[in-house]
């Protein structure tokens, strides 16, 4: 391989590095060549003890050349006689080595009578030479053994280096016999650039996490009053919330070895593989003790016990899980070894696995509330060249639900957008357009998408979402409405979901009147119902389902929930209630949706005008705010109490 690099006048020099690959390519090579090439122009011919008789009365034999311990016997043919047998050969082309044919006889053959007999029948010039020998063939016998041995180690090396490729540690590298070492990488002090001050928000578990690495550093300051410092610690939340980032920091900021795996890389193809690298790896830990040995996604190899009824079971995943349960808290001792796992499905984890003496601390990683995204867009904005109208705090309460990862996303997006434009700054407005980019789908600017009576019957859905969101109290506040089409949606109305940890009854049905406000619409606008309603529907009926059977939010049901949080009941094929339960809050369900279909339809017509107002000027603009709904609709309306609460603590 050659690596091209320009020198410092501007040419170019190639690196070239020698690659093992080759070697092994070659080799195979010269191997098949050897075995399965042509051999029609190095190989003799067979032939007939008669026809070397002829050969021989004809005079065309130079020399006998006769094997004793094989039996058999090697002809090579006067130069100038070999034109004369070109027909027997294959393709018509004679060797251009001798000899040129071979024969085989019995073992009652006796090669010197015979040959001096037909010798003798010659006359001087057509006689032949005659060699007798016993062909030593021991170093061949031995290849012929050890050369299939040889191919298939080979073939075992190269499968393993190709499966531990790029793996760190021991268990790295083309030795196939360290398959079963640990593949973990230990990061060195100075390795990992990322500290606590690069993980903004998250102050709940930063500061966990940070008291662990305190652990480490001054573990006399918690002995000393007889306490333990706690084995292991659990790093749970959504995806894309900063756990592996978490993690990162704190191998930033220990002075202590700091040992990072993946779950999936204790499981492998042969059995056995996985125990042997927790043992390895725990081995590898405890001489390098204090230290910290981070898993992440735990999940691949934590998942609970026998709780797939056999339909699916991995005897290796549930062996190395009881390997790692036993070196995390078993019958030895793992002082100074802190274990950090980070997954987002606790629910599945083994209970064994999350008894306190293993992971004695759940460390939830929660998505960020409006300051720590303010925060976490002050990390992410960095070496961004911003616009004077850019605001991060606008820029943080429009984007509620967003994860760092998203976040940082809406950051690139901006910037790639700006460059797009051609703007030399990332403004406001490519931040904003980021943000639909990313929740609603690239924008289709083709004018053939929609035809008119879809563009007008798509613009009074969107409207009624609009109406409806702004009249009902606690419905989210409609922040943008768009009927253009981004990704697989004809048109979409911007929320901005307030953060609330505790939904009431009451909250959750003006949810759901919003949700199928579109429907509602264009059974007011032309009577009749069309398919854009779909994802509303969906996302409703789930909602009327989870009030009814999770929640215990029906008076028919009662205060029953049927949800398992705890993932018990694995693949459990019965169902936890009767079949009458089940008609029961089937029919629940359709009541909550009959009735929120009812008030809905009603708030659409008692305010027709208003909607007609707004289905026409989306028609006109395409894409409203929450200005122009105020316009025609008033002041967003809120919840009572939360106006008597504000009027009560004006300082709030």
């Amino acid at each position: 391989m050659a690596d091209e690099k320009k020198d410092p006048k501007g040419g170019k020099i190639f690196n070239f590095k020698f690659n093992f690959s080759w070697l092994y390519f070659l080799v195979f090579l010269g191997i098949g060549y050897m075995l399965f090439s042509n051999r029609q122009s190095s190989e003799p011919e067979k032939i007939e003890w008669q026809q070397v008789q002829q050969m021989i009365q004809e005079g065309d034999v130079a020399e006998i050349t006769f094997v004793r311990n094989d039996f058999k016997g090697e002809v090579k043919v006067r130069p100038e006689r070999l034109a004369k047998y070109a027909d027997q050969f294959r393709g018509g082309v004679p060797p251009k080595r001798a000899p040129q044919f071979f024969f085989l006889v019995s073992s009652k053959f006796d090669p010197e009578q015979s040959f001096a007999l037909l010798n003798g029948a010659l006359e001087p010039q057509d006689q032949f030479k005659v060699v007798i020998k016993n062909e030593e063939r021991m170093w061949m016998d031995i290849l012929q053994m050890i050369l299939p041995l040889l191919i298939l180690i080979l073939f075992w090396v190269l499968m393993f280096r190709g499966m531990n490729r790029g793996a760190g540690g021991p268990g790295g590298g083309m030795n196939p016999f360290n398959t079963g070492k640990s593949t973990a990488r230990e990061a060195g002090k100075n390795e990992v650039k990322v500290t606590f001050k690069d993980v903004a928000g998250l102050y709940g578990a930063k500061e966990e996490v940070m008291e662990i690495v305190d652990f480490l550093k001054n573990p006399g300051k918690y002995t000393a009053l007889g306490g333990k410092i706690p084995k292991g610690a659990l790093l749970v939340g959504p995806p894309g919330t900063g756990k592996t980032l978490l993690a990162k920091a704190v191998a930033g900021e220990a002075n202590v070895p700091f040992f990072s795996i993946s779950g999936s890389d204790f499981v492998e193809m042969f059995v056995g593989v996985g125990a042997s690298r927790v043992r390895d790896l725990f081995r590898q830990a405890k001489e390098k003790a204090p230290c910290i040995v981070f898993i992440d996604e735990i999940d691949a190899v934590g998942r609970a016990r026998a709780k797939n009824g056999g339909f699916t079971s991995n005897d290796e995943r549930e062996n190395t899980l009881n390997q790692l349960l036993t070196e995390m808290d078993g019958f030895g001792t793992n002082s100074g070894v802190i274990v950090l796992a980070a997954t987002n499905r606790a629910d599945i984890l083994d209970q064994a696995l999350m008894r306190a003496g293993r992971f004695d601390r759940q460390i939830h990683v929660e998505l960020p509330e409006l300051k720590e995204r303010e925060e976490i867009f002050q990390v992410h904005l960095r070496g961004i060249k911003l616009g004077e109208d850019f605001d991060v705090s606008f820029m943080a309460k429009h984007t509620p639900g967003f994860s760092g990862a998203d976040i940082a996303n809406v950051c690139n997006e901006a910037a790639l957008t700006a460059a797009r434009r051609g703007h030399e700054a990332v403004l406001q407005q490519d931040f904003l357009d980021a943000v639909d980019r990313i929740i609603g789908g690239l924008e289709r600017k083709s004018n053939t998408i929609l035809t008119p009576a879809e563009k007008r019957r798509t613009a009074y859905h969107e409207a009624g979402h609009a109406l409806v969101g702004w009249l009902l109290p606690y419905a989210d506040p409609v922040f943008k409405v768009s009927i253009i089409p981004r990704g697989n949606a004809l048109g979409l109305t911007w929320s901005l979901p307030e953060e609330r940890k505790n939904w009431t009854q009451t909250a959750m049905i003006d949810k759901m009147c919003m949700l199928i406000g579109g429907r509602a619409a264009e059974e007011v606008l032309d009577g009749e119902m069309s398919s854009g309603a779909l994802n509303d529907l969906e996302r409703m009926t789930r909602m009327a389902y989870g009030m009814v059977q999770y929640m215990g939010m029906s008076t028919k049901v009662g205060p029953l929930s049927f949800y398992d949080s705890t993932g018990s009941g694995g693949y459990n094929l019965v169902k936890p209630y009767s079949e009458k339960t089940a008609e029961l809050m089937d029919q629940e369900v359709k009541s909550i949706v009959d009735n929120v279909h009812k008030r809905t339809l009603k708030i659409i017509t008692d305010h027709k005008e208003e909607f007609m107002q707004l289905g026409a000027l989306l028609l006109e603009k395409e894409v409203i705010f929450a200005e122009d709904i105020e316009r025609i609709l008033g002041p967003k309306v809120k919840p009572a109490e939360e106006d008597q609460f504000q009027k009560e603590t004006p300082e709030a």
